[in-house]
């Protein structure tokens, strides 16, 4: 299905069983809905389901302009109204989960589940390719050569990215959530996988800390994609969160 939101193509699959709680599932950077779709299948019969390519990903359109999150958030809350979604949990992956975190901030949310979401800004020693890049922007007689090294010392998000979506990721990652989190009231499940490479394990602990209400499932030994790969354990404490049989 699609809806015209913000100038924006937002393609969803919606499934409507007239439940009272609709669950919505939020993909990661770079992915699409069939990331979420297997978390998503045991609920689809029983609550209202909806699954989004969010903006720039999937078969959703970019963004007319660099969105921040506040953007995303906003084009959600747009389209549940659409829908006529009152009641929602959001479900959320790494970028998708820090969307749900600003949503939650912004509108009203029934429960959250954050799978290994980014939330704070990490301040990292500049690397040698760093350092260069900084070297060639600021010398005259070299700043021709600054998006060519850009795109050398970028990571494989940033450099897989259009111009659009790279600034995009650059609003993401400089956002930092931490001063506001504890606002949010509503009962949330965070699920983390301690080698998590991409937001450490140690990131989990601070956040179940600063949200009143949160309660964070360890996996031993999963990476950033712990809720697939231990599919059946998160399937499991996610119905046990939502009450569900």
């Amino acid at each position: 299905m699609e809806a015209i939101i913000k100038n924006t193509s937002i393609n969803y699959d919606y499934y409507n069983n007239s439940s009272a709680i609709s669950l919505v599932f939020l993909h990661g950077w770079g992915q699409n809905i069939e990331m979420m779709l297997p978390l998503a299948k045991p609920f689809l019969q029983k609550y209202n389901c909806l699954l989004i390519d969010l903006p720039g990903f999937g078969k959703s359109s970019e963004p007319p302009y660099p969105w921040s999150l506040d953007d995303y958030a906003d084009m959600l809350n747009e389209l549940l109204k659409m829908l006529k979604i009152n009641k929602v949990v959001i479900i959320g992956h790494s970028f998708g989960g820090k969307i749900a975190l600003v949503y939650a901030l912004k509108y009203k949310v029934e429960k959250l589940v954050i799978l290994a979401a980014p939330f704070m800004q990490k301040i990292k020693k500049p690397t040698l390719k760093m350092r260069f890049y900084k070297f060639v922007k600021k010398t005259p007689g070299l700043k021709v050569f600054e998006n060519v090294v850009k795109k050398m010392v970028g990571s494989r998000d940033y450099k897989n990215a259009t111009p659009t979506m790279r600034s995009v990721l650059v609003k993401h990652i400089n956002q930092d959530l931490c001063d506001k989190l504890s606002q949010i009231k509503c009962p949330t499940l965070l699920i983390w996988g301690t080698n998590d490479a991409e937001v450490s394990y140690e990131d989990a602990k601070i956040l179940e800390k600063i949200i009143p209400n949160a309660g964070l499932v360890t996996y031993e030994g999963a990476s950033h994609y712990a809720y697939l790969e231990r599919l059946q354990q998160t399937i499991k404490v996610f119905k046990s969160f939502l009450g569900s049989d």
